[in-house]
């Protein structure tokens, strides 16, 4: 990881910061996903953790890549937004202790991220799309449905656990 930041010059260099960026969000989330599953009393909250995780690996890998591709290494600068987001989930789920909230509590830390990894991944693939970096466009693209999926299933076990923590 880089301690000072180089100066951007164009759009090239922006994009390559956000993918550097990108890298450390996917990292992050890799290391925090373990502790949602640990944390979950729900089994099919749990198992969209755990499937999801699991493509998160799978999202580190493709960053990597294309830093590669791209920059000639896969280095990261720190996604300052993902720290606030990891800071403040973890600080929920140790204020509260009734775990059918908790579940809830899950629910909306995982999709404040997911919301923040779609927003990341379609920006970077308008870049790449402008750049005519036509694979990396592809790949972000199926990064970007991924997130989007997860969130969509997050919401929908949210209907279920949402009333469960209000009954």
């Amino acid at each position: 990881m880089k301690l000072m930041s180089a100066n951007i010059e164009d759009l090239r260099g922006l994009y390559i910061s956000n993918l550097k960026k990108a890298l450390d969000m996917e990292q992050k989330i890799t290391k925090a996903l373990p502790n949602l599953i640990e944390k979950s009393t729900d089994s099919e909250l749990s198992s969209a953790f755990r499937t999801h995780l699991e493509e998160t690996k799978g999202h580190v890998s493709k960053v990597q890549q294309m830093l590669q591709k791209n920059a000639g290494e896969a280095d990261t600068e720190t996604c300052k937004v993902i720290d606030g987001l990891t800071t403040e989930a973890s600080d929920t789920i140790k204020d509260v202790t009734d775990p059918s909230i908790r579940n809830v509590a899950l629910i909306g830390a995982a999709q404040q991220v997911e919301h923040h990894e779609i927003a990341v991944y379609g920006t970077l693939r308008r870049w790449a799309d402008l750049l005519g970096l036509t694979d990396d466009s592809r790949v972000l693209l199926s990064i970007e449905k991924e997130e989007a999926n997860a969130d969509k299933l997050l919401t929908q076990i949210s209907e279920r656990v949402n009333v469960q923590a209000a009954a």
